[in-house]
């Protein structure tokens, strides 16, 4: 016996889980219910983006007033800057989200979700287990969870995640942030701004492996002149750390810590590591529908492969197609819709009902300074794949980039597809570009033609115009 029924049950609140839950009931008397073991809204809101972007800003506008003749601008005051965040993050107090849900016709459902069978859910409350069915559809909506590296002494020194150094309460005198990708390189950022001593220790010959090379070594040398260390080719070997205790996220968890690399020792203050996550699957009951645990492998439906009836989904982090939140939640549309579609008797065909833009379509923005910025392919990415590509990478110096500041260094690249002349991917590197990304998005997803781009002509004097020195040097003749 079933303790209740519902169209749809989404396992995780954030904001995949949420999108999905509400996509699937739209306009319609069907029932959803959301199921979440910690906050409603998820990580994003109270441990990732919203936090980090909410520490990151202010370095970004005391740069900006530091390039400008005639305002006076102080250094970041260190309370004002965590209260911020805090307010950002309500004080990882999610009842405005469980009255979004509410008010959605969303019951949201505090506890842990895990698979009991086809269309089956079991939740553990904490007063009790209860069992619930799903008419249509259940979705995964998990995503992941910090991993920490099997070093010796590493997990017995309680180490800040990100989840730490998002909400940090006290910036540490000495850090060591171990990893080389997006999360180390914005939390290096941040602490660096905060007045913190900070090393990277870096396993790889670079940051960021994943982006343009160039871009790269222009975020290493950000990072350096923000007085960042920033070791590659280094890696623990060994941790220890006296009077190790669970004081709570944010704060330091002990006495001094001690990191035995390979011709050396560090000590600091705190330890943070960012070296990947892993997916939140370990009590999602998947062997109860004859899964291994891990990631849930999907088609562009965000069904779940190898598990029949189309009545499992599963999207965002979880589903390992594109770990940011902005494609959890655009996953969660198209899933949300297949849904619908499928519990009003329709079949759900064509561009509505598939996923396509989290295959080499999907847009970044890295907060360091400079800002990092991508969608697509790059130039590498884009041979691998079996393209014939051209690049143009220049400087960005233009009216209004030199307007926007005095300081203003940027580069630009594209990456084209000579068969069709269309833009593959695009990265931009310089203060707030993050900003520009949008119209290459557009492009590279659009697939439009460069010779039509050539008539999207940017405003001047903005600085938008490096779009049209892009555009000039691929049409120049070599």
């Amino acid at each position: 016996m079933t303790d209740a029924e519902y169209d749809v049950i989404v396992i995780g609140g954030g904001p995949a889980g949420e999108n999905a839950a509400a996509y699937a009931i739209a306009g319609s008397d069907r029932t959803a219910a959301l199921i979440e073991h910690e906050l409603f809204g998820g990580e994003c809101s109270y441990w990732a983006c919203i936090p980090s972007k909410a520490l990151l800003r202010p370095g970004a506008v005391l740069a900006l007033g530091e390039a400008m003749p005639g305002v006076t601008v102080s250094g970041p005051q260190v309370a004002d800057v965590l209260a911020r965040r805090t307010d950002f993050t309500h004080g990882r107090d999610d009842s405005s989200q469980v009255d979004w849900a509410e008010s959605a016709h969303i019951e949201p459902i505090r506890g842990t979700g895990r698979l009991a069978g086809e269309r089956l859910v079991e939740v553990d409350t904490g007063d009790g287990t209860r069992l619930l069915r799903a008419r249509h559809a259940v979705v995964l909506a998990t995503g992941t969870t910090a991993a920490i590296p099997d070093v010796p002494g590493l997990r017995a020194a309680l180490p800040w995640t990100s989840r730490d150094a998002t909400n940090l309460t006290v910036v540490p005198n000495r850090v060591a942030v171990v990893g080389g990708g997006v999360v180390a390189c914005e939390t290096a950022t941040w602490l660096a701004e905060l007045g913190a001593e900070v090393t990277m220790l870096v396993r790889g010959d670079r940051l960021l492996p994943r982006v343009e090379s160039f871009a790269a070594d222009l975020v290493l040398g950000g990072l350096r002149d923000k007085g960042v260390t920033v070791r590659l080719r280094t890696e623990p070997r060994s941790v220890s750390r006296r009077d190790t205790a669970d004081t709570g996220v944010g704060r330091i968890h002990g006495g001094p810590v001690t990191v035995t690399l390979d011709d050396d020792e560090l000590e600091v203050d705190e330890l943070v590591v960012a070296t990947g996550r892993a997916p939140a699957t370990g009590s999602l009951g998947l062997d109860a529908v004859g899964l291994p645990d891990g990631y849930v492998d999907v088609d562009d439906q965000l069904r779940v492969r190898e598990v029949p009836g189309d009545w499992l989904y599963a999207v965002g982090d979880v589903n390992h197609r594109a770990a940011l939140t902005h494609m959890g939640k655009y996953q969660a549309r198209v899933c949300g819709d297949v849904i619908a579609a499928r519990a009003r008797g329709e079949r759900p065909e064509g561009p509505r009902y598939t996923a396509s833009a989290d295959h080499q379509q999907v847009p970044q923005v890295v907060y360091t300074a400079p800002e990092l910025a991508a969608v697509g392919l790059t130039e590498r990415q884009a041979r691998e794949a079996g393209y014939a590509v051209d690049t143009v990478e220049l400087d960005i110096a233009v009216a209004g980039s030199a307007l926007s500041r005095d300081d203003f260094e940027g580069r630009a690249k594209i990456v084209i597809d000579t068969a069709t002349e269309r833009l593959l991917g695009a990265t931009f590197v310089g203060p707030e570009l993050g900003e520009q990304l949008h119209a290459a998005t557009i492009a590279v997803v659009g697939r439009v033609p460069l010779e039509t781009l050539w008539h999207a002509v940017p405003a001047f004097p903005t600085v938008s115009e490096f779009w049209l020195r892009l555009l000039e040097t691929w049409r120049r003749p070599t």
